[in-house]
Parts: structure tokens; sequence; C-alpha cells
């Protein structure tokens, strides 16, 4: 069985998730970590789990999902996996943190390999599908786990809200369509962990979001 673990990192409170099940092997997605108090709150669940991580994967590359790579990479010698569509937006993270008037706390290393649509990440013994969900970023993955009936979505779905669509890349019908065509028929009681605040449902979100209402 799979198991979600979920941490809120940087100011921009960003989830980072931790997948893992019996046999120990994890996927860290979306290190946001930045300070050492968080970097430590990572290592120590890790550690005190005794899980091991075997893939570092980012749903997409805004900054704040990307503040902590380089300290995953190097402390768990893990390769980043991205799709390649986020390329762009990774290598721009140090002009967006210029931007933003916030200091970048360290370059990610560049991806070592490109996920796929529709590519199976497996680990121990779970296996994801990727799905392609843009329109907050250009080339947005969620991970889809069929047998525990969760999704991994970065910042495509929230409970009651949306992936902001002004950022470059981003788009509002695009985000709304992969919404219904990606989300929608896995089921409603399907478990959405997003980018930023609490889990919801692909139930609730049909009846209760006022985005995918209007």
């Amino acid at each position: 069985m799979a198991v979600v673990a979920e941490f809120t990192f940087n100011p921009f409170q960003e989830n980072t998730f931790i997948v893992y099940d019996d046999t120990k092997e994890c996927i860290i997605f979306d290190p946001g970590c930045v300070s050492p108090s968080e970097k430590d709150q990572l290592t120590t669940f890790i550690s005190s789990a005794g899980l091991t991580p075997v893939r570092l994967i980012n749903t997409h590359c805004h900054l704040d999902h990307v503040f902590g790579n380089k300290f995953v990479s190097e402390t768990y010698n893990l390769p980043l996996e991205i799709h390649e569509g986020e390329l762009a937006v990774l290598k721009a993270v140090p002009q967006i943190c210029q931007m933003y008037g916030i200091a970048y706390p360290e370059p990610s290393p560049m991806p070592e390999r490109f996920i796929e649509e529709g590519e199976l990440i497996q680990f121990g013994e779970t296996t994801l599908k990727s799905l392609f969900t843009p329109g907050h970023s250009p080339a947005s993955l969620s991970f889809y786990c069929e047998e525990n009936a969760f999704i991994i979505a970065g910042d495509v779905l929230f409970q009651s809200s949306i992936g902001r669509t002004d950022l470059p890349g981003g788009d509002f019908a695009t985000l709304i369509d992969s919404i219904k065509t990606q989300f929608y028929p896995l089921g409603d009681d399907v478990r959405v962990y997003p980018g930023h605040g609490p889990s919801t449902t692909i139930g609730r979100e049909k009846k209760m979001n006022p985005y995918l209402n209007m």
C-alpha cells in the first residue's frame, strides 16, 4: 500500500510529498525545502521511517517547487526528472526569483531524464501513472496511483480553487480541460494532493469548486 507524507515548506507554503510503500522505497516530489530546519525535517522523516529515496520528480518547475532540488539530489544521489516541456521554466527560476526579490537559495541541477505523458513510474511495489496536465505551467505532470486512489497533482487543482494561469505558459482554458479530461474520469473518490493547501477529492471539487462550475 502506498502512503503519502506531506510537508509544507518555504514562504510560498508549498507542499512537498514523499510517497512510499511497504518496501520502504520512496519518491520525493517537488522538494521545496529552503531553510536548514526544513531540510532537517525532510531528512529526519526519511531516516526515522527507514526510507530509501529512489527518485526525485518535479510535477512542474515553478520556483517554490524546486528550491530543494539540489539538496535532495546531492543528499540521496538522485537525478532530477521532469517533463521536457518544463525545462525552460526551470532555467528561468533565477530570473523569477530576482523579479520576486527572493534570494535564489541553491541552483537546481538540470534534469537527467524526461518523463513522458502516460509513463508508468514504478518503485517498490507501487506504480504511478503520469498524466499530462498543462495550464498552470506549460507541461505540468500529475501522478496517479490507481491502486490507492490518489493523485500527486502539483498546482493543477486545489480545494475550492485551481492553479493560477497568469504566469508564463499558463492558460485558463487549458487548465480546465486538463482537470476535466485527466482527473474527472478517475472517479469522484480519488484523493487529490495539491501543491498548496489541504487535500481534497475529485468529487468534492466537481460539486463545490467555483472555477469548475463557471
